[in-house]
């Protein structure tokens, strides 16, 4: 049987090898992921998002136990920032909820963002697409710590939850511009700290400030002691009201248009990419054309239209 068979069957070994091999970019991986893409579409995607310390992985531990204590089935991609000197990772996710490990209604893949800029790995949808496959109910993306305008989740999940926390200097500067605007669910962690009403309340001024769309979703800002599991059940019940929202208002139909593009552009550069590196690797056309731009012999942009129509040629049949 193929790895994607035997995912398909619910064969949670064969899905670590697969999101390994996804991961690791081999090419059999392409092969497994074709066959188990009629079979998704099934998972409901959460993204929690937010500045480094705000206690995201805290916060996906409790709901993860929170969609466990409902019968759901939760698989977790956490994303883990990528040493840009030696190139490694310190994925502690699986630490933080390690109280899940023995729980086969749980699956926790940790990730690095191997230089991938926006918070997520460039590997993110197609392991998701994977622990959708292999039946999960819920899929929580935890981003790496992110700034201002790193926000790619909001392409990934159908909802998004920004989590703050208070005490760190500007609060709202801290989340203005892009993070502000993404998400559909802010939550104030660490709600025992001083300055957490505060937080709370500017977020909300922040909030009502904005060009409301009629009919559209209004996000709440809710708080939280991840530490001890306060708030969690209200944070959960605003979830799933916001799903159903998704579903009833028709937001969903929009929302998988443009990431089914995405995720067809996004397939589509990097194969591109990729030929043109194997065509140029011939002849070390790519050290011809560097050595001739360094003697200004070409410019980059002419360079790429005569790279683009050698592999390219138009063609009259």
């Amino acid at each position: 049987m193929s790895l994607a068979e035997q995912i398909l069957e619910g064969n949670i070994r064969a899905a670590a090898r697969l999101m390994r091999d996804i991961d690791d970019g081999r090419p059999q991986a392409i092969d497994e992921l074709k066959q188990l893409y009629p079979h998704t579409g099934n998972a409901y995607i959460i993204g929690i998002t937010g500045p480094p310390g705000a206690g995201k992985s805290t916060l996906v531990d409790q709901l993860t136990a929170s969609f466990r204590s409902q019968g759901k089935k939760v698989g977790v991609v956490a994303i883990d920032p990528t040493s840009p000197f030696t190139g490694g990772a310190i994925l502690g996710d699986r630490i933080r909820m390690n109280r899940h490990s023995c729980d086969e209604g749980v699956f926790i893949r940790s990730l690095a963002t191997r230089g991938a800029l926006g918070g997520l790995s460039r590997s993110t949808s197609d392991v998701a697409l994977v622990m959708d496959a292999l039946g999960m109910d819920i899929v929580i993306i935890e981003t790496v710590g992110v700034g201002q305008d790193e926000v790619d989740i909001v392409k990934e999940a159908h909802t998004t939850c920004v989590v703050m926390v208070p005490g760190l200097g500007d609060d709202i500067q801290a989340i203005k511009a892009g993070i502000l605007e993404i998400g559909d669910i802010f939550v104030v962690n660490k709600a025992d700290r001083e300055g957490a009403d505060r937080t709370a309340r500017e977020l909300s001024t922040m909030l009502e400030m904005r060009h409301a769309v009629a009919g559209a979703w209004s996000p709440k800002v809710m708080k939280t002691e991840a530490q001890r599991g306060t708030g969690m059940s209200e944070l959960t019940d605003e979830i799933l009201a916001h799903h159903a929202f998704f579903l009833s208002s028709g937001t969903i139909n929009n929302f998988l248009r443009e990431r089914n593009q995405r995720h067809f552009m996004g397939i589509l550069r990097d194969t591109l990419l990729q030929k043109a590196l194997s065509f140029m690797a011939k002849d070390s056309v790519l050290d011809k054309v560097v050595a001739d731009m360094l003697d200004h012999l070409i410019d980059p942009y002419s360079a790429v239209e005569v790279i683009v129509e050698h592999m390219m040629p138009n063609r009259i049949d």
